[in-house]
């Protein structure tokens, strides 16, 4: 246990933190440049100075450039077509081809989405530089600038969103553990007999049990509070006692859950185990990782009994957008009706004999 409680912390947080990324970088890049155009040279001059892409080659012909997309040393190919600049002078407009490796969904739907943004910027410069004539009278484009306003992550640094949820995951994984092979290791060394047939009432025991769990929770949650604000430099905009609060409820949630699971096994590594399946499912659909909106309809129904989900949306409420209480009251309630119903179900299922 010892391992579990002082090294997994640091290791969770600080690796976890800077590996979870969202960002997607060093995209594969390549081209096949038809027209040899000082407009196309700049379109993919474009792409060179991007810290996104990683220009891979230039091919020459499009057969060629699907062959080593096919390998996988290629994510993204632009084919510039023929008469790329005539177009551009003569009619105003021309058509471009980009090819995205979407085996991963996800990365490809973020790479549409830097592509379309270069070209949009270099449409924008093409069209001032063509600047329209009507009927002999120079016609200046109007540009329209916008000018985007980024709420509670001003630099879009993912580890804003992430640390909190890691902390989340960090604390939930080390009390429902330790408290799952607590009572367990009682049982694998033959203790607990002994202390059943002692005067302890089961209250007593079960809080003698949990409580060194219930303040090592905390004492995670100060830690790892603490590389956020120094190592991460995550603001905490919001009061840092409603954090502690919430928290101290949520603790009971977890400890319930491990109390419960420590009566139903025989040995740590059974316990180990069910307490890893409920944990990954739990974090899957916590929208720790992707957001619950995005989940179908059924699967956003029961992320509601998922108490995961709402520490998840409380720490990041509070530390990010400075919540209130009376903002996350409903959540609030709901964990302590967990709390409540969670330790009644787990005391209820603890037998000790006199």
């Amino acid at each position: 246990m010892l391992p579990i409680i002082f090294v997994l912390p640091f290791i969770q947080l600080l690796v976890l933190s800077n590996a979870a990324s969202f960002e997607v970088k060093n995209i594969k890049f390549s081209y096949v440049d038809n027209d040899h155009s000082a407009s196309s040279r700049e379109l993919i001059s474009k792409f060179q100075s991007s810290s996104y892409f990683v220009m891979v080659d230039e091919f020459p012909s499009k057969k060629e450039a699907n062959l080593q997309m096919q390998k996988g040393k290629v994510d993204v190919i632009l084919e510039i077509p023929n008469h790329f600049e005539r177009n551009l002078l003569s009619e105003k407009k021309a058509a471009l081809s980009v090819s995205i490796n979407a085996i991963d969904g996800a990365a490809a739907g973020v790479e549409n989405v830097y592509i379309s943004q270069i070209i949009a910027s270099y449409n924008q410069k093409i069209r001032t530089q063509l600047s329209q004539y009507n009927e002999g009278t120079f016609i200046q484009p109007q540009n329209i600038i916008t000018i985007p306003s980024f709420w509670y992550n001003k630099t879009l640094n993912y580890k804003t969103l992430m640390v909190p949820g890691i902390l989340v995951l960090l604390v939930t994984m080390l009390t429902l553990f330790l408290s799952a092979m607590n009572i367990v290791r009682e049982k694998e060394i033959g203790t607990l007999e002994q202390i059943n047939v002692t005067p302890i009432k089961k209250h007593q025991f079960i809080i003698g049990k949990l409580f060194p769990f219930w303040v090592l929770g905390l004492l995670i949650l100060t830690v790892g509070l603490i590389i956020a604000r120094v190592v991460f430099q995550i603001p905490i905009i919001g009061n840092i006692g409603l954090i502690y609060l919430f928290t101290s409820v949520y603790l009971l949630v977890i400890l319930g859950i491990g109390l419960f699971i420590s009566n139903y096994t025989e040995t740590q590594q059974q316990a180990m185990f069910i307490a890893w399946f409920f944990t990954v499912i739990f974090i899957l659909m916590s929208g720790l990782f992707t957001p619950i909106e995005s989940m179908p309809n059924w699967a956003q129904q029961i992320t509601l009994v998922n108490p995961i989900r709402y520490f998840v949306e409380i720490i990041r409420m509070v530390m990010l957008k400075g919540a209130t209480f009376s903002d996350i009251s409903t959540p609030f309630f709901i964990i302590v009706f967990y709390a409540f119903s969670i330790n009644g179900l787990a005391v209820w299922s603890y037998k000790k004999t006199n």
